[in-house]
C-alpha cells in the first residue's frame, strides 16, 4: 500500500494539474459517471468536526473516501486546521491501494475548484483580487486565480490576525511577484475587486452587497454547514449562484439556505453547477455587470480524483 505524505502531495499535485482534475471530477459527477453520497460529519464538543466523505469515480475506476478532522482553533498554532487522509481502493477486489495526506489535497484542490469557477465566471479582464483569510487557502487561491486570470495586477488581503496578513503579503509578493496590499477591514479588501475569495471559518455573514462592484465574481469557500455563512442574504439575492454540486448546496449551504428561509431568494437563483457549465448545460457569465457567486462546499469526488492521481499514477 502506497502512502503519500504532505510533502510529496505539494510536489506532485501542481495547481495546473489539479485544475484539470477538478474539471474531470465536475464533469464525471454531472454526467452520472461518478457517484458520491452526502458527507457524514460528527460534531465535536468545541467546534471541531470529524468528517467522512466517500466517492466512486465510475465503472471500473477507483473509489475512496476522505477521512478528515477540521480543527479551526489550530489557526496560528503551527498545526494545520485540516488533518486526515484520502484512502483509495481498487474496484476489482476492493483492496486498499494507498492513502494520501488529506490536508494538503484539500488545500490544493479547493483553490483549484475556485480557479475553475473563476475561469468560467469571472470577467476576462479581471485585475484586482480580494482575499479574505490569509491562511493556507488564501495561498492556494491566489495561485489558482493567477493560473486562470494571469492579468491580475493587485491583491488585497484581510485577516483578523494582522500578523497573518503581513506574513501573507511578504510570502506572496516574493513567490508571485505581484503587489499585495494589507487591508484594515474586510470591506477594504472587497471593494472595487473583480474577484473576491472568502476563506474564513466565520459563523456570521460579513460580506455585504454594498461592498461589491457590478461585474464582480465571488468564490464563497470558507463555510460548509447549513448554519454558517460568510455572505449576507442581501448579497446572495443580487448574485447568480453556482454550485460545485447543486444537490449538496441545497442541503448543506448556509449561504443558500438562510436567505431561502428568509424569503430573499428562490431556487431559481441557482444557475447550475460548474459541471453543467463545463458540459454546456448551464450558462456562464452573461454580461459585464452581473455578480456571479460560486458557493464551494467541497466534494468527495474532488478529493478522491486527486487521491487516484497521487496513489495510482
Amino acid at each position: 500500500m502506497k502512502i503519500v505524505e504532505a510533502k510529496e502531495v505539494f510536489e506532485r499535485l501542481t495547481m495546473e494539474k489539479c485544475i484539470g482534475l477538478m474539471k474531470e471530477a465536475f464533469i464525471a459527477l454531472e454526467s452520472g459517471r461518478a457517484v458520491q453520497p452526502m458527507r457524514s460529519i460528527c460534531r465535536l464538543p468545541h467546534g471541531e468536526s470529524f468528517g467522512f466523505m466517500p466517492a466512486y469515480l465510475g465503472e471500473g475506476d477507483y473509489f475512496g473516501a476522505k477521512v478528515l478532522n477540521a480543527f479551526p482553533q489550530n489557526a496560528g498554532t503551527g498545526y494545520p486546521s485540516h488533518i486526515g487522509y484520502v484512502m483509495m481502493f481498487e474496484a476489482v477486489h476492493g483492496c486498499c491501494v494507498g492513502m494520501a495526506d488529506a490536508g494538503a489535497i484539500t488545500q490544493i484542490r479547493t483553490g483549484a475548484a475556485s480557479a475553475v469557477a473563476a475561469e468560467l465566471l469571472a470577467k476576462k479582464d479581471a485585475r484586482v483580487l480580494g482575499i479574505i483569510g490569509a491562511g493556507a487557502q488564501g495561498r492556494s487561491h491566489l495561485e489558482g486565480m493567477l493560473c486562470v486570470r494571469p492579468g491580475l495586477k493587485e491583491v488585497r488581503v484581510y485577516d483578523i490576525r494582522p500578523e497573518a496578513a503581513a506574513s501573507y503579503k511578504a510570502e506572496m509578493e516574493a513567490r508571485f511577484g505581484i503587489n499585495v496590499t494589507v487591508a484594515a477591514t474586510a470591506r477594504e479588501a472587497a471593494e472595487e475587486c473583480d474577484i473576491i475569495c472568502t476563506l474564513t471559518p466565520s459563523k456570521e455573514a460579513y460580506l455585504k452587497a454594498e461592498w461589491i462592484k457590478p461585474g464582480a465574481h465571488i468564490n464563497a469557500v470558507g463555510t460548509f454547514t447549513p448554519s454558517t455563512r460568510e455572505v449576507t442574504s442581501e448579497l446572495m439575492a443580487k448574485a447568480r449562484i453556482y454550485a460545485d454540486q447543486v444537490e449538496a448546496l441545497k442541503k448543506e449551504s448556509g449561504e443558500y439556505l438562510v436567505p431561502l428561509q428568509e424569503g430573499l431568494i428562490t431556487e431559481d437563483q441557482i444557475v447550475g453547477s460548474l459541471g453543467q457549465v463545463l458540459l454546456g448545460e448551464a450558462p456562464g457569465r452573461k454580461d459585464e455587470e452581473e455578480i456571479t457567486l460560486f458557493d464551494a462546499l467541497g466534494l468527495a469526488a474532488e478529493d478522491v480524483i486527486c487521491g487516484r492521481y497521487l496513489v495510482v499514477q
